[in-house]
């Protein structure tokens, strides 16, 4: 399966609006961004665990990197609450699930194949303080990536130049990005020569945002 697989193009996906799709385990949809490959795929989701519901354990041999934004995701490591941000490395486990039920929004094998640092933040405690409008916490950054969290205050302006792609998901509020508006659940992806100019509506923004990924992007290699 390809979906938003051409990443020289940009693309905008408003999640929000899209149908739930079941995935292989009772209880657990997921609304897909892009994808290569069938269930072992280089893929970005949102993903929505019904209470009760749970993934069988399973090994992340390409990595998984997953942010809360509803409910508590859990594991046998702990509980998540929305907010959390989490980054589980290539030769990870867990058996995930949700007694109250959650939503996620999760990239799988989009990792650095020797990468093995594993950690957990929450988001918002990162924050420094605001710039011109602006707030933001760099939650990640290894030679391939840089992860943040950014808060907009009303009608800030957030403009980017970060040279190998650029993504977001708006998590809170709205801002509009060249004819699009952009709304809770909002996914852009803009390609690696396109720069980022975007302006936080009336009551601003909230957003992950993830910049330098896309000349790594390629379908899974081996293992599940």
């Amino acid at each position: 399966m390809e979906l938003n697989a051409d990443f020289t193009k940009r693309v905008v996906v408003h999640a929000a609006d899209q149908p739930w799709v079941a995935s292989p385990m009772p209880g657990v949809d997921r609304r897909m961004l892009d994808r290569i490959g069938d269930e072992v795929a280089r893929a970005t989701s949102i993903v929505r665990y019904a209470p009760g519901s749970a993934f069988s354990e399973h090994t992340h041999t390409g990595g998984e990197e997953f942010l809360v934004l509803d409910g508590v995701f859990q594991d046998e490591h702990g509980d998540y609450p929305a907010g959390t941000y989490v980054r589980n490395p290539p030769t990870t486990s867990h058996t995930p699930g949700a007694a109250a039920g959650c939503t996620i929004f999760v990239k799988l094998w989009q990792f650095d194949l020797e990468d093995r640092t594993q950690f957990r933040v929450t988001m918002a405690d990162q924050l420094e303080a605001s710039r011109d409008g602006n707030a933001r916490a760099e939650l990640h950054r290894d030679a391939r990536e840089v992860v943040s969290y950014v808060s907009l205050e009303p009608d800030a302006v957030l403009t980017d130049t970060a040279e190998g792609g650029i993504e977001l998901l708006v998590l809170d509020g709205g801002l509009r990005e060249g004819v699009d508006d952009l709304v809770p659940w909002s996914w852009l992806r803009l390609p690696e020569d396109a720069a980022l100019h975007a302006t936080a509506g009336p009551n601003g923004a909230k957003l992950r945002m993830k910049t330098g990924h896309l000349p790594f992007a390629q379908a899974p290699s081996v293992g599940t």
